[in-house]
């Protein structure tokens, strides 16, 4: 689970800010929002972003996900650029490197990884595990002129110096250490349980744009528990689909490809045979099955994919990634929620993902304030965040927690409103 993440210098954020799961004591829904990862350490599964536009909120999600791409991106060409993106409204920044501290648990153990790179290079990457109060180093990279050091702690790893010295020769200036990693044939203890998480618990971030319902289809297509999940969802949610039906079916290979293929002279005459007789490529159809009461009783019908809502469309695909994310232990970044969905129907999403005692974790951006309404009676105070932007266009990020006298106010949202906690968008008559 992730206790804490740390950004600075990448995209809005010019400064150091700081998201942080680590529960205050108030005890509310204490049993299922609220995990004792160690007897005293407790990690909240949640996170609700609020700001106007254009304020970071994306940003943060973004910054999470270019390091889960970045940490497993083998690059062939020192001269590809690694893809950070410092804070470009400045003179300085832009010449500076961008900065990532991540602490995080994998079962009960506590690890703190450090980034710190420009689109160039990796200046330093380093990760530490807690095995007591103060951390230890497990490994050490730092740029010695223009190569990559990599330096691991005897003491915690064991390792030949033939290994040793691949990892030196394939982690290149400008990729992660654990792309490197991933190149050697080997074992070694702490990396490969940080490796594991990194890649099974962290999961790309799905925005408005995600075409979630293909991901969802094609998972459904595999997983029969699924199917149920997302039905069960569906039918507490007030649809009236009442089954899903995924398939591959063959399609027409487009005339321009069946060209191309017959004016390859690359292609072996009986080979091109084959694949123009087979004339079909693959593709996933999904169909809903919907059922209706009308004057002649309950009857039901199946319709394509293709006249199902945005919004049916969007929950039956964030649905397979909650599921997913539960599943797995995961944590899942989405980036504004209610995009294409009803209120209600938000607030349901989150309070079902809630409502299971787990170690997964959901951070979600929102324009939608009423969702501060659900304060001490859905979220807990500790879940809620705002992004705000300065003048100079830097983001802020801080905690509702960070404001006094929270007890004496009877609407979260009226006080949003009237500007108590700022983040609200600047707009002039």
């Amino acid at each position: 689970m992730i206790q804490e993440i740390r950004i600075k210098n990448f995209l809005s954020f010019r400064d150091e800010v700081v998201l942080n799961f680590e529960a205050t004591k108030d005890k509310t829904f204490e049993d299922c929002q609220v995990v004792s990862v160690t007897p005293k350490v407790r990690l909240l599964r949640f996170a609700l972003i609020l700001g106007a536009n254009a304020s970071g909120k994306s940003n943060l999600l973004k910054a999470i996900d270019f390091l889960h791409q970045f940490w497993f991106d083998i690059k062939n060409d020192m001269n590809r650029e690694t893809g950070t993106i410092p804070f470009l409204l400045d003179t300085d920044t832009p010449t500076e490197p961008s900065e990532f501290n991540v602490v995080f648990y994998v079962g009960a153990k506590k690890y703190w990884y450090q980034l710190i790179l420009d689109n160039t290079k990796v200046i330093k990457e380093d990760l530490y595990v807690y095995n007591s109060v103060q951390p230890s180093l497990v490994f050490g990279r730092t740029l010695e002129g223009s190569q990559s050091v990599v330096k691991l702690n005897t003491n915690l790893v064991k390792a030949s110096t033939a290994v040793i010295e691949q990892l030196n020769i394939k982690c290149l200036p400008n990729m992660s250490f654990f792309a490197a990693r991933n190149q050697v044939n080997c074992t070694l203890l702490y990396i490969d349980e940080v490796r594991d998480w990194m890649r099974d618990n962290l999961m790309p971030i799905i925005t408005p744009d995600t075409k979630m319902f293909e991901y969802a289809g094609s998972k459904m297509e595999k997983e029969n528990e699924l199917k149920k999940y997302i039905l069960d969802f569906l039918r507490k949610a007030d649809f009236n689909i009442t089954d899903v039906f995924s398939e591959k079916e063959a399609m027409p290979l487009p005339g321009i490809i069946r060209a191309s293929i017959a004016d390859d002279k690359a292609i072996p005459a009986k080979v091109k045979e084959k694949i123009l007789a087979e004339n079909s490529m693959e593709r996933l159809k999904t169909d809903f099955q919907h059922t209706v009461r009308n004057d002649r009783g309950v009857e039901t019908y199946t319709l394509p994919n293709s006249l199902q809502s945005a919004g049916t469309r969007r929950t039956f695909g964030i649905e397979a990634a909650i599921y997913d994310a539960l599943k797995k232990e995961c944590a899942l970044p989405v980036d504004e929620i209610e995009s294409s969905l009803h209120p209600e129907l938000v607030e349901f999403i989150i309070q079902k993902f809630l409502s299971e005692k787990n170690r997964s974790q959901l951070i979600v951006t929102s324009h939608y304030d009423p969702l501060l309404n659900t304060v001490d009676d859905l979220i807990r105070k500790d879940m809620v965040w705002f992004t705000e932007k300065e003048e100079d266009g830097h983001t802020k990020l801080y905690s509702l927690t960070d404001f006094r006298g929270l007890g004496r106010i009877s609407s979260f949202q009226k006080s949003y409103r009237n500007g108590v906690f700022g983040a609200l968008p600047n707009i002039h008559d």
